[in-house]
């Protein structure tokens, strides 16, 4: 049996955030976090921040008596199987990032990292929102989109560790720019950003006064914090956003489910609390979108049970698998 002063560490690196948590990594007991501001202006120092985090983490266990045995990082992008960041469009300018072998040299200790939306799927498996389905779709909506994906009760991480990118799925050829620097990408319409982008849409239509308002007059300003305060108000012109929104990420869904066929999909990220109204809204447009509804089961859709501390459990879970199991 494992001791109980082991603890993992699980580090989550958001397009805005990185945030680190120490755990057992087994469930979502939280014995400590650290949150620091992911470097945007300089690229090179995105590898700093987050041996930051860790370091400052590994100081507060030794403060509990603990001694940290692994360390598990998510981060948004192409994460190779070996731990390495060959590409992440939401944390500009990071090319090839060694994670893994950066955490290893410095702490000496066993480390992992990939996709935090794979890691996201793990820890809602695990012991969320998916748990007990041996076919669940994770798809988690903050700065960008990320995805999990659980096939036969495992992660799917595809051939490279790059599976689970569903935001980069093109969807509109004629639709807003994403950050990827393609056009039409799933994510610019039905992640923060897309929300953003079909506001100003609204906007320009002429049909999103309050919104425009709270954004200083400035269609370009327009953020999706902008479309929730206003929502919160009971404004129309947020609620015509919000119905955009919906059949959007509808639609990328469906998708999704004639190729996957889950038994459930889960939305997590801070989207799917920005609105009461914003899941049943999924729910209701996704069979008409969907091949067979009619006939086939319903597939459920639910809100995670983690949201902001997602990828961090899950890199603490993943962490501790991997020391257990070598792999």
């Amino acid at each position: 049996m494992a001791s109980s002063k082991n603890a993992y560490i699980g580090v989550d690196v958001g397009g805005t955030k990185i945030l680190g948590i120490l755990t057992n990594g087994i469930d979502d007991t939280i014995i400590e976090q650290i949150k620091e501001p992911t470097p945007k202006e300089n690229p090179e120092e995105v590898g700093p921040a987050i041996l930051s985090v860790v370091r400052q983490l590994v100081s507060l266990a030794e403060t509990h008596g603990l001694v940290v045995k692994g360390v598990g990082a998510g981060v948004p992008g192409l994460v190779d199987s070996s731990g390495v960041l060959r590409y992440g469009p939401n944390v500009q300018g990071v090319i090839n990032l060694d994670i893994t072998s950066m955490i290893r040299a410095e702490f000496e200790i066993p480390a992992v990292a990939e996709n935090d939306g794979t890691l996201a799927a793990l820890v809602e498996h695990r012991i969320g929102a998916a748990q007990g389905h041996d076919h669940a779709l994770l798809i988690t909506q903050g700065t960008g989109i990320a995805g999990g994906l659980i096939v036969n009760g495992k992660v799917v991480k595809g051939a490279n560790g790059f599976a689970g990118e569903p935001g980069h799925a093109l969807i509109d050829p004629h639709g807003p720019m994403c950050a990827c620097k393609q056009q039409g990408c799933w994510e610019a319409v039905s992640s923060g950003a897309g929300l953003a982008n079909i506001a100003r849409l609204v906007a320009e239509e002429g049909k999103a006064d309050r919104i425009l308002e709270i954004a200083g007059g400035n269609i370009e300003e327009i953020r999706g914090e902008h479309v929730a305060q206003a929502g919160e108000e009971g404004d129309a012109g947020a609620a015509e956003v919000f119905d955009r929104f919906a059949y959007w990420v509808a639609v990328g869904l469906s998708n999704l489910s004639a190729l996957l066929d889950p038994s459930v999909i889960v939305l997590g990220g801070g989207l799917a609390s920005i609105s009461d109204q914003f899941i049943d809204k999924v729910r209701e447009r996704l069979p008409a979108r969907l091949i067979g509804a009619d006939y086939r089961p319903q597939i459920q859709v639910v809100p995670a049970k983690f949201r902001a501390n997602a990828g961090a459990l899950g890199g603490a879970i993943r962490a501790r698998d991997y020391v257990i199991n070598g792999k």
